[in-house]
């Protein structure tokens, strides 16, 4: 089995050109032991025990088997001795002594070795002609990332293993790969691209960083360089297993999350979803399934409030304000979203209601005082933020769409042009669709092939605005070119640069292994495969 549970764009410009290598130092070490305190104190605990179980059951062993029961063990000690004195073992590993320097050698071949010479640098040696640096250049240029392409990172989970993989977009090139990735300790559920160095590169508090927080089935959110590879552990966890290392309370915190007690410093259950803060560089939102929202401060890697009282159920999604950069919304299991000040955890938040679970919420990028909300009955609500009810049962949205008949696990507002919308939903289908002031209406809708689609994120930068990254429950990643598409450049015609002749539309993704975890319902379907002209409609046909 292979899916992909969320997706994001990083900007270009951010990543840099020649990724470096990760350096395993004694400096590295100490940081690992530092983040892992907790986790080496339980191991340690649980070893002790461990040997002294074991001592007392060898123990136990030993007065049944001792000489007084009858039983003959064999030799005796004294005799036992005396077979192994001809082999001195107890000198085994000594270096032997030289009797006479004037001894020829008896190594053989290797007699001479103390006469061999030895170089610091492989540079130095007259007798190596290849030099590593020839090696090193060719690596460099297959790790290289242009000023001109994306990141594209998707969290994947594959035959119980858990990565990040980090995409490279080659948009003129019509290429998109792999370029490395990062093993993840659980199910990833959320990702969110960060521009602020955090952890052991935090040299800057006003630096400029290229960096990945992820939320998984675990309490913990780590945060990874994606500047390095081959890392072997991130540059910080926000949870308990990155808090300062404690003494001897530090067994019985680990305690206390195992019985997800609410915590005011840490999430004590899954973690899913998590926001950045354009504005202000070092917040970071989460919500849990906990119940709760946090706040991070990515300078220190702490807490620096927590939210409790919001909701009453899993807390599925945050997004921060475009504008007024201390505005939260977030959306619950209980049927609400809210808008809340950050600055004032005690005053009370405005409150929507809606039908059924929320899955996501958003600010409309182009006019901030409007949010979507997408729910477990394939809804889109579309609600003024300065219109908030007195009650959430009294909600009023300005406009609703069903836009699936299932339940839409993610959705997206175009930030480079105005009114554009994309839906994906469990039933395998991604919409586009045209908002105006008089409401939506449908562009396009298409089976892209990812299986039941669980991310759709468009790209962040004007040369691309059209490119629409899809992926799902298949484990690949589709990216379309949107523009290409007629009934897009129909609709949004005064955004499109005219092209004559005929458009050949583009979906460039990744050549994938057949896993489909969703085979057996294609063949019950009667074994469709692949998009295709004949599996795609829009409003004018």
């Amino acid at each position: 089995m292979s899916m992909i549970t969320a997706t994001t764009w990083v900007p270009r410009g951010f990543a840099a050109p020649f990724p470096t290598r990760y350096v395993f130092d004694e400096e590295e070490y100490d940081r690992i032991s530092k983040l892992a305190k907790l986790q080496l104190d339980d191991a340690k605990e649980e070893l002790e025990e461990a040997k002294n179980a074991g001592k007392s059951g060898s123990g136990a062993e030993g007065e049944a088997d001792t000489p007084g029961n009858g039983v003959a063990l064999g030799k005796s000690n004294g005799e036992t001795d005396d077979d192994l004195k001809e082999y001195d073992l107890e000198h085994y590993d000594d270096d032997e002594q030289e009797k006479d320097d004037g001894e020829g050698d008896t190594m053989g071949m290797f007699g001479n070795v103390k006469s061999l010479a030895y170089h610091e640098s492989n540079a130095d040696d007259p007798y190596i002609t290849m030099q590593e640096n020839e090696e090193d250049d060719d690596e460099r240029e297959e790790l290289q990332v242009m000023a001109t392409d994306n990141l594209v990172l998707a969290a994947r989970i594959e035959d119980e293993v858990a990565h990040l993989e980090v995409y490279v977009y080659e948009d003129e090139a019509d290429n998109l790969y792999v370029h490395h990735d990062i093993m993840l300790p659980a199910i990833p559920l959320c990702v969110e691209w960060l521009d602020l160095p955090v952890g052991k590169d935090a040299a800057s508090k006003n630096g400029r960083g290229n960096f990945a927080a992820i939320g998984t089935m675990d309490p913990d959110i780590e945060i990874w360089d994606l500047d390095t590879i081959d890392c072997m552990y991130p540059n910080a966890i926000l949870g308990q297993s990155g808090g300062e290392p404690a003494t001897a309370d530090a067994p019985k915190k680990k305690k206390k999350k195992k019985s997800k007690k609410a915590s005011n410093e840490y999430h004590v259950d899954a973690v899913l979803s998590l926001a950045a803060n354009r504005l202000h560089r070092n917040l970071l939102a989460s919500s849990s399934a906990d119940k709760t929202v946090k706040l991070w401060d990515l300078n220190t890697t702490q807490c620096a409030n927590s939210y409790n009282t919001l909701h009453t159920d899993k807390v599925c999604t945050v997004a921060w304000h475009p504008k007024e950069s201390t505005v939260l919304l977030s959306g619950s299991y209980d049927r609400t979203v809210v808008a809340a000040d950050m600055r004032a955890p005690d005053a009370r938040p405005h409150r929507w209601g809606v039908e059924s679970d929320v899955e996501s919420v958003r600010w409309d990028p182009h006019d901030p005082n409007f949010f979507y909300i997408s729910t477990e009955k394939g809804i889109i609500h579309y609600h003024d933020a300065r219109l908030a009810p007195s009650d959430p049962a009294l909600s009023k949205p300005i406009w609703t769409l069903q836009a699936h008949d299932e339940s839409i696990s993610s959705f997206d507002i175009n930030p480079i042009i105005p009114g554009f919308l994309v839906t994906g939903s469990t039933d395998k289908e991604v919409k586009l669709w045209n908002v105006q002031p008089a409401g939506p209406s449908m562009v396009v809708s298409r089976n892209l092939g990812v299986g039941k689609v669980f991310a759709t994120n468009f790209a962040p930068d004007q040369e691309v605005g059209f490119r629409l990254a899809v992926a799902g429950s298949k484990g690949s990643v589709q990216i379309w070119d949107t523009s290409t598409n007629a009934a897009v450049r129909r609709a949004f015609a005064n955004r499109v640069a005219p092209v004559e002749g005929e458009v050949k539309e583009r979906l460039i993704g990744v050549e994938e292994d057949d896993t489909d975890s969703d085979s057996e319902e294609e063949l019950e379907a009667g074994g469709e495969g692949g998009p295709g002209p004949d599996r795609w409609e829009s409003m004018e046909e």
